[in-house]
């Protein structure tokens, strides 16, 4: 490990050959397309509860485990008041969920119309939050038996970051009976996770760039299969930094940048897209369609008002509680690394200004005029009477098949 961002030193070389040989399964297990995909994911997202109830059971036996779990468990009422716990709560749920990263819905569009999605929404919302609780039992109980082997307070031995899964818990397992085989159970347990964010995250390029430029790609590369080795390559090549001696600095750089501010800014934007432009009314009627029952007024109402504006404050009080990045208590990144970070955080962000002055550009009429095309939905332009028709001709040619109410589709058929 080198002494901060500026210093990269050389490539762990056996990191790289992991990082190489961890894209070499993600790609394997997704280039046939999400069929394939699934059947592995049945493996990847079962098995990690088998390790964690494992672990759970050994864990809760070791001198010290019941102040780790009492101290997770025990609420801190104050600090419900502080903004940060909030942010810090969203960003957990965003990142663990998957919401604005374009995983769900990518991939809800291999659903078939009539699909329930209220009942897939309760399942995935109340297992990500029971998970969630119960990963912190079984890490809290490790953490309160380090801190009964060196008679410390467990707040002095808990901390956040990559510090506690890579450096923490490892201490723990050195001193566990059988320390081998809890260690490599928890590391490919945390492979497994690994494997499942990269075959969304992956997923959601392929599928993101098929739908826009899919015929374009295709007349080069001839198959989807050199596509999603395209996207895994790219993947792999912007990786190295992190395999370096300073890897982690860098690492931590990114986290910072990217997990919050601008995964709110998208959010917020995502919420408005659909409930603001796209309209309540129509969502409505879609989800009426859907499940043959209307949603009640609880879900119209946050549709309308309590979702756009409690991401709104959110993105309001990440922005004002912004704080420069910093790993672990002592190093201080210099300004350099922290344009360095806005900028791949701007990366993400950009091409929603982007899209809306490409859009306000290339379309006729006054400023005004241009501004309302742009925000009503594309089946409405063509009853709008005082826009021109030079731009309602460039709408209804640019509105592909599946987004014409009379033409959508029940399900997106796997095309890999």
């Amino acid at each position: 490990m080198s002494g901060g961002v500026d210093q990269p030193g050389q490539i762990r070389w056996e990191l790289l050959g992991l990082l190489i040989l961890a894209w070499i399964i993600v790609y394997l297990c997704i280039f046939k397309g999400i069929k394939s995909t699934g059947k592995v994911v049945y493996f990847t997202a079962i098995f990690p509860y088998f390790i964690l109830i494992a672990l759970f059971i050994n864990n809760v036996q070791l001198p010290g485990a019941k102040d780790g779990i009492l101290y997770f468990l025990t609420p801190r009422w104050d600090k419900l008041l502080e903004v940060q716990v909030w942010v810090n709560a969203a960003a957990q749920i965003f990142n663990s969920i998957g919401i604005s990263f374009g995983s769900m819905i990518s991939m809800a569009s291999y659903n078939k119309f009539n699909n329930n999605i209220l009942r897939d929404t309760l399942i995935v919302t109340l297992t990500n939050s029971a998970t969630s609780i119960f990963a912190g039992l079984v890490i809290f109980s490790a953490i309160g038996y380090m801190a009964h082997i060196h008679h410390l307070p467990v707040d002095n031995i808990a901390t956040d970051g990559p510090g506690l899964v890579f450096v923490v818990y490892p201490e723990a397992f050195v001193t566990m009976p059988v320390s081998p085989m809890w260690a490599a159970l928890f590391f490919f347990m945390l492979l497994c996770l690994g494997l499942d964010s990269q075959f969304a995250m992956v997923e959601v390029m392929v599928t993101s760039l098929m739908d826009g430029c899919g015929k374009q790609l295709l007349r080069v590369l001839k198959r989807k299969e050199l596509l999603v080795l395209a996207v895994c390559l790219v993947a792999f090549l912007l990786g190295i930094p992190n395999v370096t001696q300073g890897g982690i600095f860098f690492f931590q750089l990114l986290d910072h940048h990217t997990a919050v501010v601008s995964l709110m800014f998208l959010a917020f934007f995502e919420v408005v897209a659909i409930c603001w432009i796209f309209g309540v009314k129509r969502l409505t009627r879609i989800v009426t369609e859907m499940l043959g029952a209307p949603p009640n007024m609880f879900f119209k109402v946050c549709w309308w008002v309590i979702s756009p504006l409690l991401v709104m404050i959110i993105l309001i009080s990440s922005i004002v509680q912004y704080s420069p990045a910093r790993y672990g208590k002592t190093y201080t990144y210099p300004p350099w690394a922290e344009v360095l970070g806005w900028f791949f955080s701007l990366c993400s962000i950009i091409w929603i200004p982007l899209g809306a002055v490409h859009t306000l550009y290339y379309s006729e009429g006054t400023l005004l005029q241009r501004l309302k095309s742009s925000i009503i939905p594309l089946d409405e332009l063509a009853s709008m009477d005082d826009l021109p028709v030079k731009t309602l001709a460039n709408s209804s040619r640019s509105l592909s098949p599946h987004m014409i109410p009379e033409e959508v589709p029940l399900g997106r058929e796997d095309v890999g």
